[in-house]
């Protein structure tokens, strides 16, 4: 199932926001108003007025690509998260109920970190045939 077009509007102009303004040229052209900018305060005698408009500018710019950047991030995490859980799903021997990780608190997270480490640390052991660790005190 290939996704054709974005149905919303909302995250067509998202993608294409996020494209744009990961490019070279975006960022040269914010240069180049800084730029601009810096060399008009001689003209408006290095004013408030001449300050607010860059600091005004730059907070709502930044203010919106927030929102944008999170949106896309939200949908390219989510992509990720439905990627591997098919893989894990398509792999015969596969713990099926790792598929939702992502929505565990953080202890079974911690828990289940544990276990795999776990696992790790006897998989070297066994490589490296090193007796395990004695339990006696």
């Amino acid at each position: 199932m290939r996704p054709s077009k974005s149905r919303s509007a909302f995250t067509r102009f998202a993608k294409r926001t996020a494209h744009a303004t990961g490019r070279p040229v975006t960022f040269f052209l914010a240069v180049a108003v800084i730029i601009v900018w810096a060399m008009t305060g001689p003209l408006f005698h290095f004013s408030d007025t001449w300050q607010l408009v860059i600091n005004t500018g730059t907070t709502i710019v930044t203010f919106l690509m927030v929102f944008l950047i999170q949106c896309t991030q939200n949908r390219d995490s989510e992509a990720v998260q439905v990627k591997l859980d098919e893989i894990i799903r398509a792999i015969g021997h596969a713990r099926n109920e790792l598929l939702d990780l992502e929505e565990l608190e953080e202890a079974d997270l911690d828990e289940l970190k544990r276990t795999f480490l776990d696992l790790a640390n006897q998989a070297r052991r066994k490589r490296l045939q090193v007796p395990p660790p004695s339990t006696d005190t």
